[in-house]
C-alpha cells in the first residue's frame, strides 16, 4: 500500500456510513430504504419478546446470589469493558467476590475474545466465563472452586433469561440513539423505551459533547425513566506495551504516529487520542470491524501502510493490543492507550457507590 492509497473499508464501516447518513447518493438512499423494510420484523420481534418477559410469558431464572447487568441500547462502542472493570473493582472495595459472565462474541480460542483478555489483565484472579448460554455459565461458576458472591453480566441488557437485581444501562453521548433506528437500519438493539428497565444510567463520553447537548440528552432520558443518571468519561492513564508495562502518556510526544483499532466506536478512540495530545491525521488512522481478529497479513499491511505515511510508531486500544502477539510491526513499536472510567463529579461517585451498597443490602435481606 502506498501513501496515495486509502485503506480498504470493511463491510461494517460501509454499513455505518450508510445508516448514519454520511454516505449520500441514489445507491445509499436505496440501501437505507431496504434496511428500513428489514427493520420492521426485527423491531416487532424484539417488542414481542420484551412483552413476553414483562407479562411473565417468558420467565427469567433467579440465581442464588445478586446479579448486576451492564449493557446498552445500541450495538457496540459505549465503553462496556472499562465500565465492567470499574464496577468489579468497586464491588471488591465493598467486600464482594465478583465474577463476570459474558457471551464471548468473536472469541477465537480458549483465551476468550478481546474483552475477556483485557479484563483478565485488568482484573487478575476474577473468574470470567464466556458462553452464549449464560445461565449454564453461571451454574458452572457456582459449582467450581470458591464460588463468587455476586455476578456481573457483561452486555446483557437484552439478555433477560437471567434475572438481575440491578440493570446498569450505558448510553454513549456521541451517538445515544444509534442514528434513530433499530437494526439493521440503525444501531439500536431495541426501542429507546427499553431504558425503562434500567435502575441507573451511565452517560459515557460526557466530556466529548457540549453542555447544552448533554442537558438535552438528560431531558430526553427523563421522559422515559426516573432512574438516576450519572455522567462519566474515559480517562487515559498511560501507554501500555504488549507485556502490560505502563508508560506515561507523553512518551511519544514529538514523534510521527499512526493509529488503528477494531472497536465499536472508532470515533471515540480518535477523540481520546486528541485528548492525550496525539492529533493523528485522518490519513494515518485506520478502523477495522469490531472484535477484528488480526492476522499476520493484517499486521504486515498495517506496518506497510503506517510506514508509507512516515509514521515512527503505532497506537491502538487496549482491547486491540491483547490480540496482537508481537511488540513491533515493520520496526514500528506498538503501544495501547489505557483508559479507565471516571465519574465526572466526586459527589456522583459517592452517590452511586451508596446506591449500589443499598440495593445489594436490600437484595440480600430479601433472599
Amino acid at each position: 500500500m502506498t501513501a496515495s492509497e486509502s485503506p480498504p473499508r470493511s463491510i461494517e464501516s460501509r454499513w455505518r456510513e450508510i445508516v448514519s447518513g454520511r454516505s449520500r447518493g441514489i445507491g445509499a438512499t436505496l440501501v437505507r430504504g431496504g434496511l428500513s423494510v428489514v427493520r420492521v420484523p426485527y423491531a416487532l420481534g424484539t417488542r414481542l419478546r420484551n412483552i413476553a418477559y414483562d407479562w411473565g410469558w417468558l420467565v427469567s431464572t433467579r440465581l442464588p446470589l445478586p446479579v448486576i447487568s451492564v449493557g446498552n441500547l445500541t450495538v457496540g462502542g459505549t465503553g462496556k469493558t472499562p465500565t465492567v472493570a470499574w464496577l468489579v473493582q468497586l464491588l471488591q472495595s465493598l467486600g464482594y467476590r465478583p465474577a463476570i459472565i459474558s457471551r464471548g462474541y468473536g472469541s477465537a480460542d480458549e483465551q476468550g475474545n478481546d474483552e475477556k483478555r483485557l479484563l483478565d489483565r485488568l482484573l487478575p484472579g476474577v473468574p470470567h466465563r464466556q458462553s452464549p448460554d449464560r445461565l449454564a455459565a453461571a451454574h458452572g461458576l457456582l459449582t467450581e472452586g470458591v464460588p463468587p458472591d455476586i455476578l456481573v453480566l457483561d452486555d446483557a441488557f437484552q439478555h433477560r433469561c437471567v434475572q438481575r437485581d440491578i440493570d446498569l444501562l450505558l448510553i454513549d453521548c456521541l451517538n445515544p440513539w444509534g442514528y434513530g433506528h433499530q437494526l439493521p437500519r440503525g444501531l439500536l438493539r431495541e426501542a429507546v423505551s427499553g431504558m425503562q428497565r434500567a435502575r441507573a444510567i451511565l452517560l459515557t463520553r460526557s466530556d466529548q459533547i457540549d453542555p447544552e447537548s448533554l442537558q438535552a440528552l438528560r431531558e430526553v432520558i427523563a421522559q422515559y425513566t426516573p432512574a438516576s443518571t450519572y455522567m462519566t468519561h474515559f480517562e487515559p492513564v498511560g501507554l501500555v506495551d504488549s507485556w502490560g508495562g505502563l508508560a506515561p502518556l507523553n512518551g511519544w510526544y514529538g514523534r510521527e504516529v499512526a493509529a488503528f483499532c477494531g472497536i465499536g466506536n472508532p470515533m471515540g478512540f480518535q477523540r481520546t487520542l486528541v485528548a492525550c495530545g496525539y492529533a493523528v491525521p485522518e490519513a494515518r488512522f485506520r478502523a477495522f470491524p469490531d472484535h477484528h481478529p488480526y492476522s499476520a497479513a493484517d499486521l504486515e499491511q498495517i506496518g506497510e501502510w503506517a510506514r508509507s505515511y512516515g509514521a515512527e510508531c503505532l497506537l491502538t486500544t487496549a482491547k486491540d493490543m491483547v490480540k496482537i502477539p508481537i511488540p513491533i510491526i515493520r520496526n514500528l513499536p506498538i503501544r495501547a492507550v489505557e483508559i479507565a472510567l471516571r465519574m465526572d463529579h466526586e459527589a456522583d461517585e459517592i452517590a452511586f457507590t451508596e446506591q449500589i451498597r443499598s440495593w445489594l443490602a436490600t437484595t440480600l435481606r430479601g433472599s
